[in-house]
C-alpha cells in the first residue's frame, strides 16, 4: 500500500510540473526528451550497479520495454495533439478513463478475483474520473464527429496498453530487484525515439534548443522515474491484483492534483468536479471492501 500511495503522489506531482511548464513557456517536447534521458540516468544510478547493457540485450523482456519506451514518446504526442484540438479537458479524460483496458485484461488475461464490489467500485470510479476531469464548457464544446474523435480514441487505446503491458512486465518478467533495470532501459528507447522527433523539429521546423526545457526536464526525469518503479512494486506487491492498483492509482491521481490545482494555482472547483472528488472517494472505499 505505500508504493501504491507514493505513486498517487509521484503522478500527481508529474501534473503539477506539467502545469509550471505552461506558467514558464517551456519547450514541452524537449523538456520531455530531457526527461526521458535523466530518469534512464537516474536508474543506472538506483540500480547500484546491477545495470549491465550486455544482460539487458539478452533478456526476454527487452523488446516489450523498447515497444513501452517508443508507446511513451507516441502517446505523449498523441496527448498533447487531444489537448490542442479537442481540449484538455478530453485528453485527461481519455487518458484516465484509459483504466478500464488494464481492469479488463486483469479479470481476462491474468485471472483475478472478480466480485460484485470491485464492480461497482471500478464503474463508480470511472465517472469520478469523468466528473473531476471535464468542465460544463468543455464538455458543450466536444465535436463528436468520428475524425475528431480519433485522437482521443487513440490517446484512450494507447494509456490502456501503456498500464496493461506494465503489467505484463511485472507478472513475467520481474523479480524485487530488477525494477530499476527494466524502467531504466524503457527510458533508454523513449529517450532514443524522442530524440529522433526533437532532431526533426530542429532541422525542418528551425525550432531551437532552450535551456528552460533542459531544467524542466531534469526536474521532471527524477520522480518520473520513481512513479513508474513504485507503481511497478506495488503491481508486484503480495495481496494486491491491478484491478485494484489501477482505479485506485488513477482516481487517487485525479483527486490529488486536482486539490493541487486548487491550493497551488488558485484553480476553482465547480460543482461537477466537487461530485467527481465525493464519487472518488467512494469508489475507493467500494474497492478497498472487495479486497478485504
Amino acid at each position: 500500500m505505500i508504493y501504491l500511495g507514493l505513486s498517487i503522489l509521484l503522478s500527481s506531482l508529474l501534473y503539477v510540473i506539467f502545469k509550471l511548464f505552461d506558467v514558464y513557456k517551456i519547450n514541452t517536447l524537449q523538456a520531455i526528451v530531457v526527461n526521458y534521458l535523466v530518469a534512464f540516468i537516474t536508474g543506472i544510478i538506483s540500480s547500484n550497479g546491477t545495470y549491465d547493457i550486455t544482460t539487458v540485450l539478452k533478456s526476454d523482456w527487452l523488446f516489450l520495454a523498447m515497444f513501452m519506451g517508443i508507446l511513451f514518446i507516441t502517446i505523449f504526442n498523441v496527448m498533447a495533439l487531444t489537448a490542442q484540438r479537442n481540449g484538455l479537458s478530453v485528453a485527461s479524460v481519455a487518458s484516465k478513463m484509459s483504466l478500464v483496458i488494464p481492469v479488463i485484461a486483469g479479470f481476462t488475461i491474468f485471472n483475478e478475483e472478480w466480485n460484485i464490489l470491485k464492480a461497482i467500485g471500478i464503474i463508480i470510479a470511472l465517472a469520478a474520473v469523468y466528473f473531476t476531469t471535464v468542465d460544463k464548457k468543455s464538455q458543450s464544446n466536444i465535436d463528436w464527429t468520428p475524425k475528431k474523435l480519433l485522437l482521443p480514441l487513440a490517446l484512450f487505446v494507447g494509456s490502456g496498453i501503456i498500464d496493461t503491458v506494465l503489467k505484463i512486465l511485472q507478472n513475467n518478467h520481474m523479480s524485487n530487484s530488477n525494477e530499476d533495470v527494466i524502467s531504466a532501459t524503457i527510458f533508454s528507447f523513449a529517450f532514443i525515439a524522442g530524440s529522433a522527433a526533437v532532431i526533426y523539429g530542429l532541422i525542418y521546423k528551425n525550432e531551437k534548443l532552450e535551456w528552460k526545457s533542459l531544467i524542466g526536464g531534469i526536474v521532471l526525469g527524477i520522480p518520473n522515474f520513481f512513479s513508474i518503479v513504485v507503481i511497478l512494486k506495488a503491481l508486484n506487491s503480495p495481496g494486491l491484483e491491478s484491478t485494484f492498483v489501477y482505479p485506485i492509482n488513477h482516481v487517487g491521481t485525479v483527486v490529488l492534483s486536482t486539490m493541487f490545482g486548487l491550493f497551488l494555482f488558485k484553480e476553482k472547483l465547480k460543482s461537477r468536479n466537487v461530485l467527481g472528488i465525493i464519487l472518488a472517494i467512494i469508489a475507493i472505499v467500494f474497492i478497498a471492501f472487495a479486497k478485504a
